[in-house]
């Protein structure tokens, strides 16, 4: 029988990254703090970043199958933050934070350490989430950097 506790207590113990994964759809951009992001592969360089179904991101992730990632400083706390809350309560989360469109038309931030950009070549629907898995299709550095952990910040996301 599955220990509920001990379940939650031993998923939380992974350790994550904390990302702004950027989408878009058409000219309708979007972006949302992710923490359940790997890296897949090698060659071809792959990423898996899982996307909770019933989120505005998630449809356009569908309709669009691109995404970047931009990898957050472990001084962005705040950043984070401010794209875990859904567009359909707060609007433009890019409102004041300064962003480009990169080669898939996904928005990454300027502030950050850097980026991948990801093609979809694969999902997979279990659970609540979706797991993505995107072909690197273009990168880049901003500057050197520590990146921001989920567990540095108190919060807590999964079990």
């Amino acid at each position: 029988m599955l220990d509920a506790q001990a379940k939650k207590t031993m998923l939380r113990k992974i350790p994550h990254g904390l990302y702004v994964c950027g989408v878009k759809d058409g000219d309708e951009v979007n972006g949302f703090t992710a923490s359940w992001v790997m890296q897949a592969s090698f060659e071809p360089p792959l990423v898996v970043a899982c996307v909770k179904q019933d989120s505005g991101s998630h449809a356009m992730i569908k309709s669009s199958q691109v995404f970047a990632l931009t990898v957050l400083e472990a001084t962005q706390k705040e950043v984070a933050q401010k794209f875990f809350k859904p567009q359909r309560r707060v609007g433009n989360k890019f409102e004041d934070i300064e962003f480009y469109l990169g080669e898939t038309g996904c928005p990454i931030l300027s502030d950050s350490l850097g980026y991948v950009e990801c093609q979809v070549l694969e999902s997979v629907e279990k659970g609540d989430h979706t797991v993505f898995v995107g072909e690197v299709i273009a990168a880049g550095v901003h500057r050197e950097g520590e990146p921001l952990l989920l567990e540095s910040t108190g919060w807590q996301y999964g079990g």
